[in-house]
């Protein structure tokens, strides 16, 4: 049994090895653009949040970054008390599609899309980066992720549990996605930094790692965007990705602001 202080996880997981590399903000900003492809979760997730409204997105980018802290290094009871509170918000939120029909945030299909966004991405970064993970760890991985499913209301037997599962979900996904006019938008937006005046430094810093993080996208999901995809751009990511990750390895952990329990792993 794990000790309630290493929450879901813990420092034998895969998910901490994961997860403590710098070159998982990419993966993070990679998610956002696969998970806007569903039609369904990007209208609701438009009409909810503060993407449309200049001066709130770096708050919810900044909530967003924290719920990922404790769900992933926090202890159990910092895990429960955050689930709770997400799972209340989703509750109460509603959007409408494009036909007229109303849209839960806590639909199962919506959460499980997002859940599986951010794994995949995840998992590929850390494949295609370097990462010194072997084919059973990253299934490993992907089933550790049923923990943090469970957090946000999902059924962890409703999620995939290893990368040929994920694989089969997106196989059964892709049909019905598409790159709707809000994910559009928000793809612009990703390019012009919405940040508070401390951190204005980041808007040099941020619109690359947007380029690196949309290329990294599978082929087809590129290509629902309107972007051309081959396998050139798919090498030079990766590339770039195994420099990234080189590179931050060689910096002080305590510099790049990674937890402290990622660090003491």
């Amino acid at each position: 049994m794990r000790p309630a202080h290493h929450g879901l996880y813990g420092p034998g997981s895969v998910t901490w090895q994961v997860m403590g590399e710098p070159v998982m903000w990419v993966a993070g900003l990679r998610a956002m653009y696969l998970q806007a492809l569903h039609p369904r979760t990007m209208r609701a997730t438009w009409q909810n949040t503060a993407f449309a409204r200049p001066g709130e997105a770096w708050g919810r980018f900044t909530r967003t970054l924290e719920f990922v802290n404790v769900r992933t290094y926090g202890s159990l009871a910092e895990v429960d008390k955050a689930g709770r509170r997400v799972r209340k918000v989703h509750a109460s939120l509603t959007g409408t599609d494009a036909d007229g029909s109303v849209i839960r945030l806590d639909e199962p299909e919506l959460l499980t899309w997002v859940h599986c966004g951010e794994v995949a991405s995840y998992a590929d970064v850390a494949s295609r980066c370097g990462m010194p993970l072997s084919a059973t760890q990253l299934d490993e991985f992907v089933a550790e992720q049923r923990r943090s499913a469970v957090v946000v209301g999902l059924e962890p037997a409703g999620v995939p549990a290893s990368m040929a599962e994920l694989d089969a979900y997106y196989e059964r996904m892709r049909p019905g996605l598409y790159a709707c006019d809000e994910a559009r938008q928000a793809l612009r937006r990703s390019f012009v930094p919405d940040v508070p005046w401390p951190y204005t430094g980041l808007r040099l810093v941020i619109p690359p790692l947007n380029v690196l993080a949309f290329a990294s996208l599978p082929r087809w999901a590129r290509r629902l965007y309107g972007v051309p995809a081959s396998p050139v751009t798919d090498l030079s990511t990766t590339l770039t990705l195994r420099a990234m990750y080189l590179a931050t390895t060689r910096v002080p952990r305590r510099l790049l602001g990674i937890p402290a329990a990622a660090i003491a792993a």
